[in-house]
């Protein structure tokens, strides 16, 4: 990561997007994130969340949001900015920095998050003290949540089974993902989800995981002609994102700020993202069905046909992360505990 570079730039990209009265607050606090202004993400999870806190604050803080990289650097280098401090906050995908948080990867695997992303939010919270904080190393997590779920977009090639995805090369941005593509004979293409229209167009990959909610920002019905999503909305895995603080940053604050970013980002937030991302999805995949696209939803024989293919993923997993020193049979199963115990 070029840091010096990207610290150069701060000056020309807070002119660019400071909030009014920027400067007026005991406490400012830089937030860079990877996508643009107008997504959902952006409008409905970002956004929402910092002006919480400046809210709830009376002004002593203020956070600046820095959209679409504009402080300078990728996607992948979110949490360094954040660890190093070039930044103060980040909200960025996990699975960017491919194995850095091996344990939160449990609550990706296909199968495990199916269709319910705020039994997943919660689930993460209940667990993090616990088997996840550990790997967060340099920074104070304010939340993890995930996105409705990995549907399946193709160019133009219908799919009922696990077959019919062999030979394809298939875009995604971890490497749980990565894991999902090659156990279905296809092979995966690493990239952050900015970079996928311009994928599709080229031709450079003939499908993606991704959710439905980010058809409209990415005009995604423009590029492929399919979606495909399991029974009762099951999905081909997930993402987590992270919100996340540099860690002396944190520390350097008083209990009473602390509390406010607390207060802000636990369960009933978690809860709240949850339902918007699935009504977001909801969305996209009403105007993909608007364009003329088709949308497959798998039968139950289907579906669980695919769960018995992706079952290697899950062991593929819990085999890295015995490896690695974690138990992952152990975390498998007070994952999937946590999750049910969410579901409504």
């Amino acid at each position: 990561m070029n840091t010096p570079k990207i610290a150069a730039m701060v000056g020309l990209a807070t002119s660019l997007f400071v909030t009014a009265g920027a400067g007026a607050a005991e406490y400012n606090f830089k937030l860079h994130h990877f996508l643009g202004p107008q997504t959902p993400s952006h409008l409905e999870t970002v956004a929402p969340w910092a002006e919480a806190i400046e809210k709830a604050s009376d002004g002593r803080v203020e956070i600046e949001i820095f959209p679409s990289m504009s402080l300078g650097g990728t996607p992948p280098e979110l949490v360094g900015q954040a660890r190093d401090g070039v930044v103060d906050i980040v909200w960025t995908v996990n699975g960017y920095t491919a194995g850095l948080f091996p344990r939160t990867e449990v609550f990706e695997l296909p199968f495990v998050h199916r269709n319910d992303p705020k039994a997943t939010n919660l689930a993460m919270h209940d667990l993090f003290e616990d088997e996840l904080r550990q790997e967060y190393k340099g920074l104070e997590v304010m939340f993890l949540h995930v996105h409705q779920g990995n549907g399946l977009h193709t160019v133009d090639k219908e799919v009922r089974s696990p077959e019919d995805v062999a030979g394809l090369k298939i875009r995604t941005p971890s490497r749980t993902g990565a894991w999902t593509i090659e156990a279905l004979d296809a092979a995966p293409a690493a990239m952050p989800v900015p970079s996928l229209p311009q994928a599709l167009s080229k031709k450079t990959v003939d499908a993606a995981f991704v959710p439905f909610e980010i058809i409209p920002s990415l005009k995604l019905e423009q590029q492929t002609n399919y979606q495909i999503e399991g029974a009762d909305q099951t999905r081909f895995g997930t993402l987590v994102f992270q919100m996340s603080m540099n860690k002396g940053r944190w520390d350097a604050l008083p209990e009473d700020i602390q509390q406010i970013f607390k207060d802000h980002s636990g369960p009933e937030w978690l809860a709240h993202l949850g339902q918007v991302w699935a009504e977001n999805d909801d969305e996209g995949i009403a105007q993909a069905i608007a364009a003329g696209n088709t949308h497959i939803v798998l039968d139950q024989a289907q579906t669980d046909a695919f769960e018995k293919a992706l079952e290697p993923v899950i062991a593929r997993w819990v085999d890295e992360a015995t490896k690695s020193g974690i138990d992952g049979e152990g975390l498998l199963q007070k994952a999937r505990a946590a999750i049910e115990k969410h579901v409504e």
